[in-house]
């Protein structure tokens, strides 16, 4: 485990550096292919670093950190795109966690003052509420046995947007305290989604989708919509983002488990850009005359989306033994907030097994 957090240090202090040479790079050499070619170098090292980490929680939040949101937002600013892109340019102690962090900028007043103290008691609340629902969901673990494989699927789904919402919490409240910036929500209730629209644009993983629309969405229905009708360009424009999301969990699996990718995970992802799609053309085609009730429409994505996570998502991903890896880690991790000493998650026995 100390191996581990050394490593963990030595790629983030690599990572600064790199962002410190993307932010004084871009002084000298103007936005387009010059700048490309100057900062193609770090992307690429931004795609190699996670291969450093092993661990669950550390290395999944790093790559996702790094090999997506940084390297997305990395490519938009070489052609003066995208968040890290102003006039005047950003300080660097604002480049750099807009660079790698889910974040939007937040002007305090005094009068924001209230509401700010009110989101931060709320995501301390929270941040509880997903720790002890995610140590009980681990205590049911211990009945594996007894229960139907789809139940323990199931729990699987909670565990992961349990463990997600838990590390960007704390990810939030740290970068609320060191800085005046705000996280995004990375979830809105997810279960309550109307529709696969309502799921994948507006509820859940909102920061890849924040980060996907301006580099994959927004150019190719741009690019499109000069050929097609206006009114078809969001089909393709979907396709394809859902093609990149789906490449990036393959890349993002692959750093988790070093297994190598069978495409289960990207024909998931196809499959939900298809669905989208046909989704979108059936409310075109109606333009709001028949509307399915929420009460129906909404259990029926939902139950779409867990069926094929449990046909294409989970087969890789159980294949690496995630589950068992992140219930050793969060063990690891309440037993350093009960003793506080690190213990190796070697030395401890996971309900799951």
């Amino acid at each position: 485990m100390e191996g581990e957090i050394h490593n963990f240090i030595v790629v983030w202090t690599i990572v600064l550096a790199s962002l410190c040479y993307s932010h004084t790079i871009a002084k000298f050499i103007p936005k387009g292919k010059s700048r490309f070619v100057a900062i193609f170098p770090i992307v690429c090292l931004f795609l190699i670093l996670p291969l450093y980490l092993t661990s669950i929680n550390l290395g999944c939040t790093t790559s996702f950190f790094i090999a997506w949101l940084a390297t997305f937002k990395i490519l938009l600013f070489v052609f003066g795109k995208g968040p890290l892109s102003s006039t005047p340019s950003l300080p660097l102690s604002t480049f750099i966690p807009l660079a790698c962090l889910p974040i939007k900028f937040q002007k305090y007043s005094t009068s924001d003052n209230v509401e700010t103290t009110k989101k931060a008691t709320n995501s301390t609340f929270n941040l509880v509420t997903k720790i002890a629902l995610l140590a009980t969901l681990i205590r049911v673990y211990n009945y594996k046995d007894n229960l139907h494989p789809k139940i323990i699927l199931f729990c699987y789904c909670l565990h992961i947007y349990f463990m997600l919402e838990i590390i960007l919490i704390m990810v939030s409240a740290t970068v609320r305290r060191v800085s005046r910036v705000e996280l995004e929500p990375p979830f809105d209730e997810p279960y309550l989604a109307s529709s696969l629209q309502d799921f994948w644009g507006k509820r859940w993983n909102l920061m890849v989708t924040n980060i996907l629309r301006p580099t994959v969405y927004d150019p190719i229905h741009s690019m499109v919509a000069n050929r097609i009708s206006r009114k078809w360009a969001p089909l393709p424009a979907v396709i394809a983002t859902f093609f990149v999301s789906g490449l990036m969990h393959e890349l993002i699996f692959y750093y988790n488990g070093r297994l190598k990718p069978n495409g289960e995970v990207m024909m998931f992802f196809l499959i939900h850009g298809v669905a989208l799609s046909v989704e979108i053309i059936i409310k075109k085609i109606f333009n709001g005359k028949f509307l399915v009730p929420r009460i129906i429409s909404g259990p029926l994505a939902l139950s779409f989306i867990i069926f094929t996570s449990f046909w294409l998502f989970f087969p890789p991903f159980l294949r690496g033994n995630t589950e068992l890896k992140a219930c050793t880690e969060f063990i690891a991790f309440l037993e350093f907030i009960r003793y506080g000493k690190l213990i190796s998650p070697t030395n401890i026995t996971c309900p799951l097994l």
